[in-house]
C-alpha cells in the first residue's frame, strides 16, 4: 500500500464538500439536495464510481464547476467519493439535505478552506483516508477575535 497527498484545486470564491456515498444514484440525488436548497445555486459535482465501468460520474449547474470537481475526482481516483464545488451559498446551506441521501456514507469536509486529501492506494484502487482542512491553530481567541467572528457572521447573514 502507498499514501498520497493530493491538493484539492477550487477557486477562492467558492466552497466545496467531500464525502463517501455507495450507489451510482448518487449523482442524481445529490443534484436534486442541491437545487432545493437552494434556488439559483451554482455548483459541480463529480462523483467515482467504484465498479462496473468505473467512470466519473458529473452534474451540477455551473460547467466550469462540474469541469472542475471532475479534474479533482481524476486526481483524487477513490472510488465512491465525491465532491461539490458550490458559489454563492455555503456548505450549512446545502450539508442537511446532503446528509440525507440515501447514498450518502460519510463528508471528510464542507470548507472554503485549502484542502489536503490523504489517499491509500494498493493493487485493488484507492481510497481516502482523511482530509487535512486548513492550517493548524496558532492561538487562542481573545475578546477582539470574538467580536470579529459574531461580526463576520453578522456581516454574512448568519447571526447568534
Amino acid at each position: 500500500m502507498e499514501l498520497k497527498l493530493i491538493q484539492l484545486k477550487f477557486p477562492e470564491d467558492t466552497n466545496i464538500i467531500l464525502g463517501q456515498s455507495h450507489f451510482i444514484k448518487t449523482v442524481e440525488d445529490l443534484y436534486e439536495a442541491m437545487v432545493n436548497s437552494v434556488p439559483g445555486i451554482q455548483f459541480g459535482l463529480a462523483f467515482c464510481e467504484a465498479s462496473g465501468p468505473c467512470l466519473i460520474r458529473k452534474d451540477g449547474t455551473d460547467n466550469e464547476l462540474i469541469e472542475l470537481a471532475v479534474e479533482n475526482m481524476l486526481s483524487l481516483g477513490a472510488g465512491h467519493s465525491f465532491m461539490i464545488i458550490m458559489r454563492g451559498a455555503f456548505p450549512i446551506n446545502v450539508l442537511p439535505a446532503v446528509k440525507d441521501c440515501r447514498e450518502v456514507v460519510q463528508i471528510f469536509c464542507a470548507t472554503a478552506n485549502p484542502v489536503q486529501v490523504i489517499v491509500a492506494q494498493s493493487e485493488q484502487g484507492r481510497g481516502i483516508l482523511g482530509v487535512i482542512d486548513g492550517s493548524s491553530p496558532q492561538g487562542i481567541e481573545l475578546d477582539t477575535d470574538i467580536s470579529h467572528r459574531k461580526k463576520f457572521l453578522l456581516d454574512i447573514g448568519y447571526k447568534r
